[in-house]
């Protein structure tokens, strides 16, 4: 494969995946914000959205307020937001098109449809009702693409880039939420279990489709500490930083093989799982701290989407 398309379709699925996940994140800040001021305290929630999402520094280089229209819009539709949703989507139908031929009917006619559907929505008409619609609609259209490619693609070279921009965005995601939760979300002296602490962490795991999930799993109250378990070394939840390097792991060895050779990409991998294999979210909090954690986490996971680029993108 031209390493040229193998980049087109690492970054389509970035890009379709960050379109979700931002989705998610919006809706989170938003039933946040709507909780009664008893339980939302002092907290920002469309910061916490920004920070989730990784556009902090971006959003206050052009708005100096981080209110609930201006965080729509940057985070959902402003072209001055390279990972705005309309922005992903704009750039994830582009890689699509232009190849075409690596991709089935279907996944064409996902991203194509989506697209269409949501170009018709407006940042500046977007009322509480428009805004849950509008999101429900972005979700649909990535799992749509999502479930083509799983249903109808290859198992090939095509297939496994194609999965490793999903699980590489989806890890990166999962990080930024937890870290945005625990230094953003739950205000100073607030009490860790109280009211306040269970509606942001239920708000949390809905927005990591993993309220059902946590109880399925704990059959106990939400807690933090068993949240972040879930979600940093469960390898049965779709959504953790285990399971997404399982999967990662997994596929970079599909390449080894299809290509004849390991590199630098395989041997962080391993190292990354390795470490999530080996980890106990009680060593998390009593030796580093869970923050400390996430940061070098997310300062990992970006150098492993460097070395797959330098491996086998350009």
């Amino acid at each position: 494969m031209l390493s040229r398309t193998a980049d087109s379709l690492f970054w389509l699925a970035r890009y379709i995946e960050r379109a979700d996940n931002t989705a998610r994140i919006i809706d989170t800040a938003d039933r946040l914000a709507a909780l009664p001021m008893s339980y939302a305290g002092q907290s920002n929630e469309w910061e916490s959205a920004l920070a989730a999402a990784g556009a902090l520094r971006a959003f206050y280089e052009v708005h100096e307020v981080a209110d609930r229209k201006a965080v729509i819009d940057f985070l959902a539709f402003s072209p001055k937001n390279p990972s705005s949703i309309h922005s992903c989507l704009a750039t994830a139908r582009h890689n699509a098109r232009a190849e075409r031929t690596a991709l089935t009917g279907e996944m064409w006619e996902a991203i194509n449809a989506g697209w269409l559907e949501l170009k018709r929505y407006d940042g500046a008409r977007m009322d509480r009702d428009t805004l849950t619609e509008f999101l429900s609609r972005v979700k649909e259209a990535c799992l749509r693409f999502d479930g083509s490619a799983y249903r109808t693609m290859l198992r090939n070279d095509a297939y496994f880039f194609l999965r490793l921009g999903v699980y590489l965005e989806r890890a990166d995601s999962t990080a930024r939420i937890l870290e945005g939760k625990y230094h953003l979300l739950l205000p100073e002296g607030a009490e860790v279990g109280g009211g306040l602490d269970y509606f942001q962490w239920s708000s949390i795991l809905r927005s990591v489709s993993s309220l059902t999930a946590y109880r399925w799993v704990y059959h106990e109250s939400l807690k933090p500490w068993l949240i972040a378990d879930l979600l940093v070394l469960n390898e049965q939840m779709p959504r953790s930083l285990a399971s997404c390097y399982e999967n990662i792991t997994a596929f970079l060895d599909e390449l080894s093989l299809a290509y004849g050779r390991q590199g630098q990409a395989q041997r962080v991998a391993r190292s990354i799982r390795t470490r999530l294999q080996n980890a106990t979210i009680a060593e998390i909090f009593q030796k580093k701290g869970l923050h400390e954690f996430l940061t070098e986490f997310i300062a990992d996971n970006s150098r492993l989407g460097t070395a797959i680029t330098e491996q086998y993108l350009v």
